[in-house]
This record gives structure tokens, C-alpha cells and sequence, in this order.
């Protein structure tokens, strides 16, 4: 499948990035190691004027050790830097496992963290040859007005596959996001929308430069199931976050991936282990819980009652993980 025509266009600086960014909106696709992007460029997915180079950007490519602790990661570091980069792994270990499972060693080579941040979202339709699409009427994602997925709904209802947001919102990371006028900081929790076809806060004039993580002393673990381990997107995964030391956790944050549009942010099986403490009896009723707070699910790349299925067995994975911490 050969690329559509565009314009290559490589920087060496954010200030030129931001203001070809500028000059060019929505005609340009920013590409850092291209892993996703030029698969779907060749998919027909998407048609940019001008594909937008930032891999000799070298501020985007640098891990800043703040002065309380925590770490300022350029959107533009390599993942397999941050795989081996001693920071991660000791402070942010859930993220450094995170950071591992995504692809194979040979995308990490060339991925990059905030390609897997802005990942676009995937769906069995839109994620096949532009000639396998001419045989199915025209998605929300190729300019029609229905979601092959759920024909009942006002939205398009792709998946989110990244891997990598789930353990950074539960650490509570931020995103910087910049453009050529000004930059402006939001929680990653917070850059998500619920909707496959427009799926982040971020302007096309925008460019997500650095993630910021705080400082964090809790539990923390990261859990992912797909089909081939080490090469394949998440059939489901979780990231989880917890303080205090054994059954006791006065502070619990679980977080699901590939099950939505979006990351999902599971909130009374969390408080119910946080009331009850990490006991066997708790983490069963957390567990019954989670089905209440997943939505409406999909059939995408798994039946829903089995999306049901994982996530249940990953809350209960992950909170006895965090209890044997």
C-alpha cells in the first residue's frame, strides 16, 4: 500500500515545529517514530498535506529530574529509552511496565511516549484497506453518519488501545501542551473525551511536548492481557495505585484501558476497598462492581460479556498485586 501524496517536512526546533503547526491546522500530521501514523496514512485513514517531522527535536527528547522528586519526560522520548532508563524503573515502576508492554521491542525502538499518548483510537471497520472499506457503507471515521459498531449511537465508538495513559493518570501526570501562541498544562485524566472520532483536548494546532509526573511514594502496578504478549494491542489492561502498606488502603485509583473510547476511571469499587481495606471479602465486592461502571460496551476485537470478563479479572489481579506489595 503506497502512501498518499504529501509534503515531508522536517524541523530541528519546537519554536519551527509550532509554527508549521500554525501554518499549516488540520493539513499536517505530526509524525514522531510513525509506527501508527504511517500504517494509517497507508490505510487511507487519514490524507495530511504535510507530514510533519519532529524526530530531531532534541527538547522533546530528554527526562528532567525535578526538584521534588519527580520527572518531566519529553513527549518525544523513545520508548525504549524510558524501558531503560534508571528514573523510571525506580520511582514510576507501574509506568516502566506499561512502557515495556507496548508492541514488540522492535515498535519501541522507534515509538515514542507521546505517539502512544495520542494513539488514534482503533475500530474493525476504519482499521482495514481503503479497498475492504468500499464494501461497507461510509463510518462517523470516513465521513458518514453511522457507527458500524453500536448503529444506534450519535458517536463513534472506536477503541482507545494506548497503554501507556492508564499508569500515568493514576500517578496523576500532566500533560504540557503547546503552540505557537501559548502552552497550557492539563491532567492527563482530563485529556481524554469519550468519543473515538475526536478523542483528545488537543487543538490541531497543538502539540503535546512533556509529561510531568509528580512524586510518588504508593503502590503502584500495571497489568495487560492480549492475544500475543509482546505484540499485539491490550484486549483489556489496568493500572492500579494504592497507599499504605497490606490489606490497608486509604487511597485507591484503578484505571482500565481497551475496553472504551476512553481511559475509564473506576470510582466505588475503589472507594469500597479503600472503606474495607484490601481483604478478600472487599476485592470480591469491588469486583461486582466494576460491570456498573464500564458503560456500554462494544463487540470490538472481543465479545462484550468477555470485555466484562477481563475487566473483573484484572480488578481482582490487581488488587491482590497491591496487597502482596
Amino acid at each position: 500500500m503506497l502512501l498518499p501524496d504529501h509534503q515531508y517536512l522536517t524541523v530541528d526546533s519546537l519554536s519551527d515545529c509550532l509554527k508549521a503547526l500554525r501554518e499549516n491546522g488540520e493539513r499536517a500530521q505530526v509524525v514522531a517514530g510513525g509506527t501508527d501514523v504511517i500504517f494509517n496514512m497507508r490505510l487511507k485513514l487519514f490524507e495530511p498535506d504535510v507530514a510533519l517531522s519532529i524526530r530531531r527535536v532534541a527538547e522533546l527528547q530528554q527526562v528532567e529530574e525535578l526538584p521534588d522528586g519527580g520527572l518531566r519526560i519529553g513527549a518525544g522520548c523513545r520508548l525504549v529509552d524510558l524501558v531503560e532508563h534508571p528514573l523510571v524503573n525506580e520511582r514510576y515502576p507501574a509506568f516502566a511496565d506499561a512502557v515495556r508492554a507496548v508492541a514488540s521491542a522492535h515498535i519501541r525502538n522507534i515509538a515514542t511516549l507521546g505517539g502512544n499518548i495520542c494513539l488514534k483510537t482503533r475500530c474493525w471497520y476504519t482499521n482495514n484497506s481503503e479497498q475492504w472499506r468500499q464494501g461497507v457503507k461510509e463510518c462517523f471515521k470516513t465521513d458518514g453518519e453511522l457507527c458500524h459498531v453500536i448503529k444506534s449511537s450519535s458517536l463513534c465508538h472506536a477503541i482507545n488501545n494506548a497503554d501507556t495513559p492508564l499508569p500515568l493518570i493514576t500517578l496523576g501526570a500532566v500533560l504540557t501542551l503547546q503552540n505557537a501562541d501559548q502552552r497550557r498544562e492539563v491532567p492527563i485524566a482530563e485529556f481524554y473525551r469519550k468519543d473515538g472520532m475526536d478523542h483528545t483536548v488537543l487543538a490541531p494546532d497543538e502539540l503535546v511536548t512533556h509529561v510531568t509526573l509528580p512524586p510518588v511514594a504508593d503502590r503502584t502496578v500495571f497489568l495487560k492481557i492480549a492475544a500475543r504478549q509482546g505484540m499485539d494491542f491490550s484486549q483489556a489492561a489496568i493500572a492500579a495505585r494504592a497507599a499504605g502498606t497490606g490489606a490497608d488502603a486509604p487511597q485507591v485509583s484503578l484505571v482500565l484501558g481497551s475496553i472504551s473510547m476512553a481511559p475509564i476511571q473506576l470510582d466505588q469499587p475503589a472507594r469500597t476497598v479503600e472503606a474495607q481495606g484490601l481483604s478478600d471479602e472487599a476485592i470480591e465486592q469491588a469486583v461486582a462492581q466494576v460491570r456498573a461502571e464500564l458503560g456500554e460496551l462494544t463487540s470490538l476485537y472481543a465479545r462484550a460479556s468477555y470485555k466484562s470478563h477481563l475487566a473483573k479479572v484484572l480488578v481482582r489481579r490487581a488488587l491482590k498485586a497491591l496487597r502482596e506489595m
